[in-house]
Formats: structure tokens, sequence, C-alpha cells
């Protein structure tokens, strides 16, 4: 398998499922507006055609695109404190939705290739964030290139009340969703019929 992304936290989850992979990393454009649900599995759609043309791939190609929506709305990556701050102040108290669009596209011998996709949707409830926890995490740096400007897996887990819905999702990748739209991966006489 090929995965689509830069994200450490994906190669984390992929690695610990015990599924071999590569990485390429897309270089396209993202929505960054527009009906979350949408965009997210058109952003992954994109990241994963890029690679696909780019590598001509024969493996199947993984991409996913997480953001974090509040009131309708995709918060996007925070540019700097300022931005990082203003969003988890916008979170502080409320329950906002992670939405995980996944594309995995496989090349067909003619044509266009094979597409599986999916969404998948987790509610994260934030406590109220008292302005010494705000700082303590904004110092950190950990809000840097995280959609929402935090990251549940480390201290931003003290910014959570409860997550409902799949973890793995406010991660970056959603497993139960991967293995419901590419069952043969956990499959081990998949990998020796293969071969």
């Amino acid at each position: 398998m090929i995965l689509a992304s830069a994200s450490p936290r994906r190669r984390e989850i992929l690695s610990a499922l015990g599924i071999s992979f590569e990485v390429v990393v897309p270089n396209v454009g993202e929505l960054t507006a527009g009906e979350p649900e949408h965009a997210v599995i058109e952003n992954a759609r994109r990241k994963a055609r890029a690679v696909l043309e780019r590598v001509e791939a024969r493996e199947p190609v993984l991409a996913a695109d997480t953001e974090v929506v509040l009131d309708g709305r995709i918060l996007g990556k925070a540019g700097d404190e300022g931005e990082a701050r203003e969003r988890l102040q916008s979170l502080s108290g409320r329950t906002h939705a992670v939405l995980s669009g996944l594309v995995v596209l496989m090349a067909a011998e003619r044509g266009e290739p094979i597409e599986r996709a999916g969404l998948a949707r987790s509610e994260v409830t934030f406590r109220e964030l008292p302005s010494r926890l705000l700082d303590a995490y904004l110092a950190s740096g950990e809000w840097r290139d995280r959609a929402g400007a935090y990251a549940v897996q480390g201290l931003g887990s003290t910014l959570v009340e409860r997550v409902d819905g799949d973890l793995s999702n406010v991660i970056g990748l959603p497993v139960c969703l991967l293995v419901e739209l590419v069952p043969e991966l956990l499959d081990p006489a998949a990998d020796s019929r293969s071969q």
C-alpha cells in the first residue's frame, strides 16, 4: 500500500496495524471551505489521485483528510499561536465534529482507477479551558500543524472531556472505516495469495 500523506500519526497507526506501506507525499491544493463532508472526501481524493498519477502505482493508494468542524465550518490548521488560541477558545466547553474522508484508489488495467471512499465522524467535547491550561498548551507547541490546533493523543488530551466515536478518527486515520473499505488489509491469507 502507498500512504499519500506526510502525517506521522497516520504512519504510526498503519504500522501498529502491521500493514506494510510506503509514503509518497502528495502536493495538491485542498478545499478549506464549503460543505465539510464533501471537502474532506474531495481532499482525500485529490491526494490519492495525485500520488497514483505520479508513481503509476500498482499498489493501492490510501489518502485521508481530517478536519475539525464547529458550527458547520471547517476550522483548519492555525497559522500562528494567536490563531491557535482563537480556535481553542472557540472549542472551549463545546462539542465539535471531527470528520475524516478516506479514499483508496487501485489502478485498473484500463480506464479510471477503482475507488473506495468513505466518511468517518466523531464528536469531541472540550472541557472549559482555564487560561492557565490554555497558556501551557500553547507554549508546548503541540498545536502546530494540527486540525483545530490540538492533538488528542498528546498533551491535548487534557483539553478533552469526552470523545464519542472512533478515537483513531480524531487522531487522523479512522481504523474502523479503513477496514470497512479495505477488509483484505487485515486478512493474512490475502498476503500469501498475492505472492
